[in-house]
C-alpha cells in the first residue's frame, strides 16, 4: 500500500470509527458488531504502526495520551468566554421570584425556558478548531482553568472531532458540559480503593474531579467517565438564536445530551418538569441536584445580563437536600477574617448525600433561637445546596430534658476582645486577632491571590505560634534563617518557600486586589477594579459614588472598598507588602485606554453579520467598554448593518445615528480607534 492510499484509507477508518462511537457511547444504539469494530479499529492501529507520520491527535487511537512528567502540574488556560456561576432557588417560592424577574426584565409575560438536569459533576470547557478538539479545561475560577486536555481525550463521550453530517462544523467553539461517573461506576471505584487500601471518594461528583485531575491519562481513561454537553461560550463560523438550538447541535456533532431535556413555555411548564426529574432522581444512573432553567432566546439573555457572578438569565433550582438525623454535641465559636463570630454545631459524625458531617453551620444567635436549638439536642442535618452543612431544626420530642442552652460569648474566643454587635452578627474588633490575621494570611497567599504554594493552614499556625507572621505582610520579610531550625523544617523546605514567595512577588493589578481580602470583593469584582483603575493609588482614592458608577459594583461593596482603604492598619499592610519588593503588574494608560476606547458609547446591530456572530460582535463592544442594545434610539451612537438588516437600520437613519457596515466595524476593533 503507497502512503497516498494509507493516507485516504485511514482518513475513511477515523470517520466510521467516530461514527460508529457516536451511535455507541452517545445514543446506546450500535449498527454493527462489536466485533466488526474491533476489526476496523485493528486495522486503523496497524496502519499507523506502518505509516507513523499519518498519525494525528485527533485519531481514535490517541484517546490515551503520555502520562505527566513526575511533579509536573496542570496549566491555566483562560476561557474564550467567562464561565459564570449560577444563581440558586431552594423553593418554588423563589423559582417564582426569578420568573418574575426575568418576565420585568424582557418587558414580556410569554416567555421560554429550556429545562436540564443540574449534572452533580466537574463543569468542563472543551476548544475545538475547525472541528478538532485542541483543548479540555477545568471551570476554574471562571475565567481560568486547568489544562486537562489529554485525560478529557480518553472519555469516550467526548469527540475528538465534530461530525460534519448533519451541520457544518464552526470554525472555532467552546463547548460547555459536565464529567460525570455513573452512582455503579462510583460504588465499583470505592470498593476497589478499599480494597488496595486507599481512602474512598465521598461522592461520585468528587471522585470524577479526581479523576479528570490525574497526571496519569491512563488512570483517568480506566475510571468510565461520560461527558454530557450543555452549552457553548465563544464561537466563530456559526450562529445560533435560542439555547434550544445549540442543544440540537450539540447532539449533531456528536455530543451526548441528556434525552430529557424540555423546552417549557413558561414557569408552571418549568416547574411541571422539575417535579418529573424529581420523581424519578433516584433511579437515574448518575446524581443530579437539581434542574437548571435557562431563558430559551440569547437574544432575551443578552438583554437580561449578568451580576458580578451570574447571569440573570438562568437558575439552578436544587432539589431538597439530603437530610439526616444526629446529635448535637457541643457549639464552638469560630472566627473569620472578617472578624464574624460563627457558631458551629459539633455533631456525631453522620452520612448525609454521600458525605459524613461532624460540624455545620448555626448561623447566627437569632436564627438559634428562632428554631430553639440546644447543646444535646437530636437534630435535622442538611447539605444546604447538596453542599453546606446546616442544622435545619431540633427534634424536641425526642428531649430529656439534659438539654443546654447556647449562649453566644461576650469576648473573642480567639484574642478574648470584647465583641460587637452588628445587627444579626458578634464581630471582633480587633484586627490583629490571631483567628482573624491567619484567615487573611490564608487568603494571602491561597492559588488566586500571590499562590505561594506550601504555606497551608498547618505551617500558618506554627509561623504564627514562633512569632514570624504578625501581619500579611510578614509573609514577605520571612528568612530561610528563620525556618530551617523549626520543626520540620529543613534547608530544602526552607529554600523552597523562600523561592515560592520570591515568585510571588510579581502580581497582576486585579490579583493584588483580590489578595487583600475586602469584604465583598471576590475575583471578578477585582478584575472590574483592577480593569477601571490604573493604579493602586487611584483605587485607594476612589469615592463610592465612583465606584458604584462600574457596572457589578453595588453599594455595600464600594462603601466597603471605601472603609477598607480608610483603615490605618490596612494601608500599613500595603505598604509594608510593596516594601518588600512586590511589583503590581499595571497595565499601561495606552493599554488601558486602547482596551476602553468604546466607554461609553451604544452600539445597535441588525442583519446578519458574516465576520462575528451577532453575540460576538456585542461581546466585543462590551469587552472594549461599550454598550450593546437591543433597540434604537436618540442615545444609540452607532448602528452596525449586516445583510438584510430590519426595521433598526430605517429608524437609525431617521434618527440620524451613525451607520457603520461590517468592514467598518471590523476596522474599528482591530485598530481600537473610533471611525472618523
Amino acid at each position: 500500500m503507497t502512503r497516498e492510499e494509507a493516507q485516504k484509507r485511514i482518513e475513511e477508518l477515523r470517520k466510521e470509527i467516530n461514527y460508529h462511537n457516536y451511535r455507541y457511547y452517545v445514543l446506546s444504539d450500535p449498527v454493527i458488531s462489536d466485533a466488526e469494530y474491533d476489526r476496523l479499529f485493528r486495522e486503523l492501529v496497524e496502519l499507523e504502526k506502518r505509516f507513523p507520520d499519518l498519525v494525528t491527535p485527533d485519531s481514535p487511537t490517541q484517546r490515551v495520551g503520555a502520562p505527566r512528567p513526575e511533579g509536573v502540574g496542570f496549566e491555566s488556560v483562560r476561557h474564550l468566554v467567562p464561565m459564570l456561576s449560577m444563581e440558586d432557588a431552594f423553593d418554588e417560592g423563589e423559582f417564582m421570584d426569578w420568573d418574575r424577574r426575568v418576565r420585568e426584565g424582557l418587558g414580556t409575560d410569554d416567555v421560554e425556558y429550556t429545562g436540564e438536569p443540574k449534572f452533580d459533576g466537574l463543569s468542563m470547557s472543551l476548544t475545538y478548531e475547525n472541528g478538532v478538539l485542541v483543548r479540555g479545561a477545568t471551570r476554574g475560577d471562571g475565567t481560568t482553568g486547568d489544562d486537562v486536555t489529554q485525560n478529557i481525550k480518553t472519555i469516550k463521550t467526548v469527540p475528538l472531532r465534530l461530525l460534519d453530517i448533519n451541520r457544518p462544523v464552526p470554525r472555532l467553539v467552546e463547548v460547555r458540559g459536565e464529567v460525570i461517573m455513573s452512582i455503579a461506576d462510583f460504588r465499583k471505584l470505592n470498593e476497589e480503593r478499599i480494597r488496595n487500601g486507599e481512602p474512598p471518594f465521598a461522592n461520585p461528583r468528587n471522585a470524577a474531579s479526581g479523576s479528570v485531575r490525574q497526571l496519569d491519562p491512563a488512570v483517568t481513561a480506566s475510571r468510565n467517565l461520560r461527558f454530557f454537553g450543555w452549552g457553548i461560550g465563544g464561537i466563530e463560523g456559526a450562529t445560533f438564536e435560542t439555547q434550544w438550538e445549540i442543544l440540537q447541535a450539540l447532539r449533531d456533532w456528536g455530543f451526548q445530551v441528556y434525552d430529557r431535556i424540555r423546552l417549557c413555555r413558561g414557569a408552571r411548564e418549568a416547574i411541571n418538569y422539575y417535579q418529573e426529574l424529581l420523581s424519578i432522581r433516584d433511579s437515574l444512573p448518575f446524581e443530579i441536584d437539581g434542574v437548571v432553567f435557562k431563558v430559551n432566546s440569547l437574544e432575551g439573555q443578552r438583554r437580561l445580563g449578568t451580576t458580578t457572578r451570574a447571569p440573570r438569565w438562568l437558575i439552578a433550582y436544587k432539589f431538597p437536600a439530603r437530610q439526616e438525623t444526629t446529635r448535637l454535641l457541643e457549639v464552638k465559636f469560630q472566627v473569620g477574617r472578617t472578624g464574624v463570630v460563627t457558631p458551629v454545631a459539633i455533631l456525631e459524625p453522620v452520612q448525609v448525600g454521600g458525605v459524613t458531617v461532624s460540624r455545620a453551620t448555626l448561623h447566627t444567635e437569632d436564627l438559634i433561637r428562632q428554631k430553639d436549638i440546644r447543646i444535646g439536642d437530636v437534630v435535622l442535618v442538611q447539605r444546604a445546596g447538596d453542599v453546606i452543612p446546616e442544622v435545619v431544626k431540633p427534634i424536641p420530642e425526642r428531649r430529656t430534658g439534659n438539654e443546654k442552652e447556647i449562649v453566644m460569648p461576650e469576648r473573642c474566643p480567639s484574642c478574648g476582645s470584647s465583641l460587637e454587635r452588628e445587627g444579626a452578627y458578634y464581630i471582633c474588633p480587633n484586627m490583629s486577632c490571631p483567628d482573624q490575621l491567619k484567615g487573611r494570611i490564608l487568603h494571602l497567599v491561597s492559588k488566586r491571590a500571590f499562590n505561594i504554594e506550601g504555606l497551608g493552614e498547618e505551617l500558618v499556625d506554627q509561623l504564627m505560634r514562633e512569632g514570624l507572621l504578625k501581619s500579611p505582610a510578614d509573609v514577605f520579610y520571612l528568612r530561610k534563617e528563620q525556618l530551617v531550625h523549626l520543626e520540620r523544617w529543613g534547608e530544602k523546605s526552607a529554600q523552597n518557600l523562600m523561592d515560592q514567595i520570591e515568585k510571588s512577588k510579581t502580581i497582576s493589578f486585579d490579583r493584588f486586589i483580590y489578595a487583600l481580602g475586602i469584604h465583598g470583593v471576590g475575583e471578578y469584582a477585582a478584575r472590574l477594579l483592577a480593569e477601571h483603575y490604573t493604579s493602586l493609588e487611584e483605587l485607594e482614592r476612589a469615592s463610592e459614588e465612583e465606584l458604584m458608577a462600574i457596572h457589578g459594583i453595588g453599594p455595600k461593596v464600594a462603601h466597603a472598598i471605601v472603609e477598607f482603604f480608610r483603615n490605618e492598619q490596612n494601608r500599613r499592610t500595603i505598604e509594608r507588602i510593596l516594601d518588600a519588593g512586590v511589583r503590581i503588574q499595571y497595565p499601561s494608560k495606552e493599554e488601558a485606554a486602547e482596551e476602553n476606547f468604546l466607554a461609553g458609547k451604544t452600539f445597535v446591530f441588525t442583519g446578519a453579520l458574516e465576520r462575528y456572530s451577532r453575540d460576538e460582535a456585542q461581546q466585543l463592544v462590551m469587552r472594549f467598554g461599550g454598550r450593546a442594545a437591543s433597540s434604537v434610539s436618540s442615545r444609540t451612537d452607532f448602528v452596525v448593518v449586516g445583510k438584510d438588516p430590519g426595521s433598526k437600520f430605517d429608524k437609525a437613519k431617521k434618527l440620524g445615528i451613525r451607520i457603520l457596515n461590517e468592514e467598518e466595524f471590523v476596522r474599528m476593533i482591530e485598530s481600537r480607534k473610533l471611525p472618523d
